[in-house]
């Protein structure tokens, strides 16, 4: 495919951005549950005090897809890459477009000399864990999720 970019996100992509969380959102079966807003998202990202970075996928001057990431710490491991999101609009999946912000996850992470990549997938999006399964993912069936909200 033609006019592929792949490139850091800058404030101007978060309308975007928004658009593809919510699409990932109703792909998961939870369209209700995207509630932040379009100025909590710019400043959490490129505010005086970012917490997470995006790296996105352009075709022809339109963002089709991005990978938003963290840097969280394990006792046991140090610094992780923590991949957040992870989407390509339903009219350019298998194009290769995933795999090439996964390559570049993976860049950063060897980059910033980062002890890995973790993040989670939906035991029934069958698609996304064949797509896992390519780059030899170890999968880890017997930890729950948890979370609370303040």
């Amino acid at each position: 495919m033609d006019n592929i970019i792949i490139r850091r996100a800058t404030a101007e992509d978060c309308p975007r951005l928004l658009e593809l969380i919510q699409e990932l959102a109703d792909y998961e079966k939870a369209p209700d549950e995207v509630t932040v807003t379009l100025a909590h998202f710019i400043e959490s990202g490129f505010g005086e005090k970012p917490v997470w970075w995006a790296f996105v996928a352009e075709v022809n001057s339109r963002v089709e897809g991005f990978a938003l990431y963290y840097i969280r710490y394990s006792t046991w491991k140090g610094q992780r890459l923590y991949l957040e999101d992870l989407l390509v609009t339903e009219a350019m999946r298998c194009k290769g477009l995933g795999g090439l912000l996964f390559k570049r996850l993976i860049e950063e992470g060897k980059e910033k000399k980062l002890h890995g990549m973790v993040w989670q997938v939906l035991e029934w999006n069958e698609p996304a864990i064949n797509f896992y399964k390519k780059y030899n993912t170890s999968f880890e069936a017997e930890w729950t999720n948890c979370s609370i909200t303040f």
